[in-house]
């Protein structure tokens, strides 16, 4: 017999599948399904990070009982209203440990009633006909209209190095720092888990290097949650104030395994491309994940992207060839690839939310849900600073979503959290508001800002709350463009404030109803 036909399956039980099937199960209206090849959920966090600590931050006294606004410290709580939990109840630890966070999510799954499969592992995804079809590894059969893989990046992602299948990898490497007394370590890349493995083994190994083409960058000044972390770069103390340790900018040519021990190649970037065999007794690559493609038809397979590390989507999150094939959580950071936070739970939690929302408007013909708003400047002004000055969306996915303000005669729309590229596409009209104007509402960093040292105090910014400047400023703060007919025609700033609040009369309202004012009447 055919097995049902299902609106939506998602594959994996992670906080992204688990996110999407809250919101299914809160609005009740679809069919769906939830695939996990695991017995609980969230078994990506039973085994990382290999230490124990998350570097997603933990904070639940915020001085604030709104709770839209202290999602912008809580980090790992997913959305799903009043009823579900929230991290934050289970420890007051800033960095909280991995195995809370899988406790959490088997008490979230259980709350939300998310409709979920466990010990279903997935092996096919092929087309037939209309639908997707979906087999698990004991030979049961899934039909689909849309699939949403929420699986992660699964397998390591090894770099074209020869002799890097000898090293040890970041996910298999003994986590005992004893196990490395004495021992002169070279680590492969230069991201959070590698310097997460050289703080774990400063203690007890002879020499540490860290190596990789590419520079370190903080993401203290780049903004970019996934570079390098305060909480993991002890090691460049021990390297800087001359403690045996070492970062080494350059190729890795070859890796030789001998008797004693290791011979590695290198070929350094800073010294006329000096090339140098060293040796180590242990050679561990941390050189991340990518997304596994294996369990799709190959009539069914995503195309790649970044050096093949993750499928190629459009601004629907869709495959840009497999049509009906969407990506959820971490995957869904190629739309904004170490720019915003879309490879993060307090990223893709609301990228997840957004999709809900496009799979509505795509499949059941639903409009984007929107509030009704006075068509004049002060109403449209006073609404977009309500929402900016506790916004968790635009705040977390900065400068990928946005709140827009839709104009279509003399009635106005309020629309929460539209990814700005979608927006730009496919635009929010309906049969009954045919939109002429919009403001699109972001929060972004400044010009180059990932250039700017802001510890640096010789460093000429503009000044907190100043008017007239706010297009220069580095530091996040709003951004209203308005669009008419589909094209960007005028662009305003809201000045920098200290406690991001954007609401002071002068400097902030008078100047955004001035230029909405002028927006209008144009």
């Amino acid at each position: 017999m055919a097995a049902t036909l299902l609106d939506y399956l998602i594959i994996g039980a992670g906080p992204a599948g688990l996110q999407l099937a809250a919101l299914l199960e809160r609005d009740n209206r679809r069919d769906y399904l939830v695939l996990e090849g695991a017995d609980a959920p969230g078994a990506f966090f039973t085994r990382f990070p290999r230490h124990r600590v998350l570097i997603s931050i933990n904070k639940p006294h915020t001085g604030s009982t709104d709770p839209e606004l202290n999602l912008r410290l809580d980090w790992n709580s997913l959305l799903a209203g009043e009823d579900a939990p929230l991290f934050t109840s289970y420890t007051e630890r800033y960095f909280p440990d991995a195995d809370l966070y899988v406790r959490y999510l088997a008490d979230f799954a259980e709350a939300t009633g998310a409709r979920v499969r466990y010990g279903t592992r997935v092996t096919r995804v092929d087309r037939t006909g209309d639908h997707l079809e979906v087999t698990d590894a004991a030979g049961g059969t899934y039909r689909a209209r849309c699939v949403i893989v929420a699986t992660g990046v699964s397998q390591p992602y090894v770099p074209d190095i020869p002799g890097i299948e000898t090293a040890e990898r970041y996910d298999t490497v003994s986590v005992n720092a004893r196990d490395f007394l004495d021992q002169r370590v070279l680590i492969i890349g230069k991201g959070n888990s590698a310097f997460e493995t050289a703080d774990n083994l400063l203690e007890t190994t002879a020499v540490i290097h860290v190596a990789g083409p590419s520079s370190v960058r903080m993401a203290w000044r780049t903004h970019y949650v996934g570079h390098l972390r305060a909480v993991n770069n002890n090691f460049l103390d021990t390297y800087q104030l001359k403690s045996a340790n070492a970062i080494l900018d350059g190729d890795v040519r070859e890796i030789r395994r001998e008797a004693d021990g290791y011979r590695v190649t290198f070929s350094f970037s800073r010294a006329d491309e000096v090339v140098r065999e060293l040796r180590y007794d242990r050679v561990i690559a941390c050189t991340g994940f990518r997304f596994d493609p294996d369990i799709f038809a190959p009539g069914c397979r995503p195309e790649l992207t970044i050096k093949d590390r993750f499928p190629a989507q459009t601004d629907e999150w869709e495959s840009v060839n497999v049509p009906d094939v969407f990506f959820a959580g971490t995957l869904s950071q190629v739309r904004d690839f170490k720019k915003s936070t879309g490879g993060f739970i307090h990223g893709f939690r609301y990228s997840a939310r957004a999709l809900h929302k496009i799979l509505e408007r795509r499949y059941h013909g639903a409009p984007w849900p929107a509030e009704k708003v006075d068509a004049n400047p002060d109403a449209i002004t006073d609404a977009i600073i309500a929402r900016i000055n506790r916004t968790s969306a635009l705040w977390q996915q900065f400068a990928v979503l946005a709140d827009v303000v839709t104009v279509a005669g003399g009635a106005a729309r309020y629309h929460d959290e539209v990814p700005v590229d979608y927006f730009a596409r496919a635009g929010l009209s309906t049969e009954d508001h045919a939109v002429t104007d919009a403001f699109v509402v972001t929060l972004e960093y400044g010009p180059d800002h990932d250039k700017v040292d802001p510890f640096d105090i010789t460093v000429t910014r503009v000044a907190q709350d100043t008017v007239g400047q706010a297009h220069d400023a580095a530091y996040l703060h709003p951004v209203v463009r308005h669009h008419r007919d589909g094209q960007v025609v005028a662009v305003h700033h809201l000045a920098e404030n200290l406690d991001n609040q954007w609401d002071k009369p002068d400097v902030h309202r008078a100047p955004l109803a001035a230029f909405v004012a002028r927006c209008l009447s144009a």
